[in-house]
């Protein structure tokens, strides 16, 4: 019994403490039964089991989203490895193809730019991994597309001198196999076969080919005057090409030699020249510089009329050496030039027959005068006058002795409407049209050694293929008002 009522007194006790804290703690009332209400507001003194399973689970994702992020990069990194080594080596090949060690022509451009297509697929991917900039990354993507737009450049040139060409072979296999298909053959005329360098080719037919562009020159689409073209003795090395732009309509002051087609092409490994020289002070002597658009090359040497007289000018560009001679009667300084073309009073022309100049004299009222030079003195070797009145002519050329002169019937198509025999002394009309890519003609004159005329067409380097007809005796009239039509 005592017992019993000691545990009593510790439940009443402990009832007493808790009915103590929850007065100091909360709030409470009595009913009418006397039955007490109570309100306790506990500390908030809990662990928050819940809300930290919750960050527990969103640690675990997080950390596998960064594992494979990682994984990623890694993945990247190596590929990326491999499109670096893959990039060298495309540079690398580019870079030897500009210093000429490699011909444009036999780069595939196709492999090339799937290769870049790759490349730049991966830099994106890495941008959009890394949801952000990178240094490294923008640099890669910035020379990708650098050589991606050199490449497209380079392709473009090959299309102009390759591409073309394959797709006229192409077409022209696949007349060939429906002729024989069809056992037919074209009815083609029957010509003499081509002997360059010879005149048993025949005279000029209308059928020019098409303008074949090669170049915009070197400095520019702002240079619209100037010379282009190679050597013009027959049977001279064809190597070197050589581009004149004049500095205005009338100076030319600069020449490029360029050892090759391709390195023209590329415009690289070129030999520079200046033909105008410093002089004490603040001087220039412009004495050698050329005049007008007149230029040719002839026996590696540059022939032109010299600037401000009536001379013409021999130029050895391989030993910086220079010769003159004047050229008795001649008009210059703009006083009869080619329609349409100042300053090219007196024009160089070359054929199969050597070097000749085509001028005006006041004598000869204008009219074209011929002379045939001899390359090494410069000295006249014989003289012919024409009737044809020199600014009514866009241009002149000779092959094997005969003048060709031509006039513009449109801004894109040319006529050679004039000729004059210098062995027959006989002169006659003729229509042979051609097209042009702009309306100024210059600098158009024949190379023996291809059968091509050369033009410097508003800054660009172009040439025609030429076809002939077999010789033959035309009529041709000494008439000035009733010239005879030749066909």
């Amino acid at each position: 019994m005592y017992t019993f009522l000691i545990l009593l007194f510790n439940i009443w006790q402990a009832l007493a403490l808790t009915l103590s804290v929850i007065s100091e703690s909360g709030s409470g009332f009595l009913d009418e039964n006397g039955v007490c209400y109570c309100t306790v507001n506990l500390p908030d003194t809990t662990f928050p089991a819940d809300r930290f399973e919750k960050l527990e689970i969103a640690n675990h994702n997080l950390t596998i989203t960064v594992e494979k992020e990682i994984t990623k990069i890694y993945i990247y990194q190596s590929t990326l490895t491999v499109y670096i080594e893959q990039l060298k080596n495309l540079t690398k090949r580019v870079e030897i193809m500009e210093n000429g060690g490699l011909s444009y022509t036999e780069l595939e451009f196709e492999l090339i730019k799937l290769e870049i297509k790759e490349m730049e697929t991966l830099i994106l991917q890495l941008k959009t991994s890394f949801n952000g900039s990178s240094i490294i990354i923008e640099t890669l993507y910035q020379e990708i597309r650098n050589i991606s737009i050199m490449v497209n450049q380079l392709e473009i040139y090959d299309k102009n001198n390759v591409l073309v060409i394959r797709r006229e072979v192409a077409a022209l296999k696949k007349r060939l196999e429906e002729c024989e298909k069809n056992n037919t053959k074209p009815n083609y005329p029957s010509l003499p076969p081509p002997d360059n360098g010879t005149c048993e080719h025949g005279q000029i037919i209308n059928n020019i080919s098409k303008p074949f562009v090669v170049q915009l020159n070197w400095l520019g689409a702002n240079h619209v005057y100037g010379g282009w073209g190679r050597d013009t003795r027959p049977g001279a090395d064809q190597s070197v090409q050589w581009v004149a732009p004049l500095r205005d309509a009338r100076m030319m002051d600069v020449v490029r030699f360029y050892p090759s087609y391709n390195d023209l092409t590329l415009y690289n490994g070129a030999a520079h020249a200046n033909l105008h020289r410093w002089v004490s002070g603040s001087y220039y002597d412009y004495s050698n510089c050329g005049q007008g658009s007149g230029v040719i090359m002839y026996n590696h040497m540059l022939y032109y009329n010299c600037y401000n007289t009536l001379s013409v000018c021999k130029y050895d560009w391989r030993n910086n050496a220079f010769a003159r001679a004047a050229i008795p009667g001649a008009t210059y300084t703009n006083r009869f030039s080619y329609s349409h073309t100042e300053w090219q009073d007196i024009d160089l022309s070359a054929d199969e027959d050597g070097l000749w100049v085509i001028y005006s004299t006041e004598e000869n009222a204008g009219n074209i005068v011929i002379s045939q030079l001899n390359d090494t003195s410069l000295a006249i070797l014989q003289t012919w006058h024409t009737t044809q009145y020199k600014p009514a002519v866009t241009n002149a050329f000779m092959v094997c002795g005969v003048l060709y002169a031509t006039r513009a019937i449109s801004t894109k198509q040319e006529e050679i409407f004039y000729m004059y025999d210098t062995k027959t002394k006989k002169e006659g009309k003729l229509s042979v049209i051609f097209d042009k890519l702009k309306e100024i003609v210059q600098n158009l004159y024949y190379n023996p050694n291809d059968h091509r005329l050369y033009m410097y067409n508003d800054g660009f380097l172009i040439h025609y293929d030429l076809s002939f007809a077999p010789l033959s005796k035309p009529e041709i009239s000494h008439s000035k008002v009733n010239p005879v039509q030749l066909k």
